[in-house]
């Protein structure tokens, strides 16, 4: 009876709890809301994204998935596609954000996103940048991919067909590769102090200028300290590369219209891959707000259908 009693006591004192948490307090407690249809529900949560790129940030000290809760609002530095906030710790658009992986396999090192805060340049950290690139996996995929097409189209009859031809394809492809991942992104940038990161110039320009722009980057880079110079470290290590691969490829092969044919090819591979990096933040940015959209308006649609 004495139990019976004080149990009693103790519910009519203490407020009554709630079946579970409605959706407005839900959204009011969530740091990632979108607006929804007005007349359904204020606000709808979205997941955090960012731990599908922390292995890839060159940032060694990111917060945990084990953060205090006075420390996980610090996770929104990091979304999606790349550095959420620019150096003033103002929000960057989704159409300016680099990912660090492009279609989620293609390394994306070398690409500053617009106003983020950057690593600064110098002798450890390009040789750093330049190794992650060198060794990537997808490195590899495209090295095996290059290498079959060029046996296929016999560009070097001296090297043979069948699977030495591609033996030898191969390892001379992965030299090129690796020499000028180097020379371009490593030895000459340090010691010329020349930033041959690519900086995109983003949404808010026509397409035939940002194409342009995309072409000029081959001619053009930037001092460490972002004066605009003519790029000695990019073109400079596609030459050097030329002239050392005629070490190792047979005779025949190292002729002065080889070796452009190759440099030039360099160079278009060079714009393609310059021109997905300035173009690919749009689409993405893109899907993700009709992703966005399609979830809350089924959040809104779901809501409405239990509301008596």
């Amino acid at each position: 009876m004495l139990l019976s009693t004080a149990a009693a006591a103790q519910q009519s004192l203490s407020p009554a709890l709630p079946d579970a948490p409605s959706a407005i307090l839900l959204a009011e407690t969530s740091p990632y809301v979108l607006p929804v249809d007005a007349g359904s529900v204020s606000s709808f949560p979205v997941p955090d994204f960012s731990s599908s790129v922390l292995d890839e940030n060159l940032d060694l000290n990111l917060q945990q998935s084990t953060d205090t809760p006075q420390t996980a609002p610090q996770k929104k530095r990091s979304s999606l596609l790349g550095d959420a906030v620019d150096a003033n710790g103002n929000p960057i658009p989704l159409e300016k954000q680099q990912p660090k992986r492009i279609l989620g396999f293609m390394p994306n090192y070398r690409t500053v996103s617009a106003g983020a805060a950057t690593h600064p340049l110098g002798w450890k950290y390009n040789f750093t940048v330049a190794t992650r690139q060198a060794f990537d996996y997808s490195s590899f995929m495209f090295l095996g991919l290059t290498s079959i097409t060029a046996e296929g189209l016999n560009e070097h009859p001296a090297l043979g067909k069948g699977v030495g031809g591609f033996y030898a394809y191969t390892w001379r492809g992965f030299l090129d590769k690796t020499d000028g991942t180097y020379l371009s992104a490593f030895f000459l940038p340090s010691l010329l102090h020349e930033d041959t990161r690519y900086h995109p110039l983003g949404h808010g320009h026509r397409i035939v200028v940002r194409a342009l722009y995309v072409i000029s980057r081959q001619g053009v880079a930037q001092t460490y300290g972002g004066r605009q110079t003519p790029n000695i470290a990019g073109l400079g290590g596609k030459v050097l590369t030329q002239v050392i691969s005629r070490n190792y490829y047979p005779a025949g092969s190292t002729d002065f219209g080889v070796l452009a044919e190759k440099f030039g090819y360099s160079v278009m591979r060079d714009v393609a891959f310059s021109s997905i990096r300035e173009f690919y933040p749009d689409i993405a940015a893109h899907y993700i707000r009709k992703h966005q959209e399609k979830a809350a308006r089924m959040s809104a649609r779901d809501v409405n259908s239990v509301t008596p």
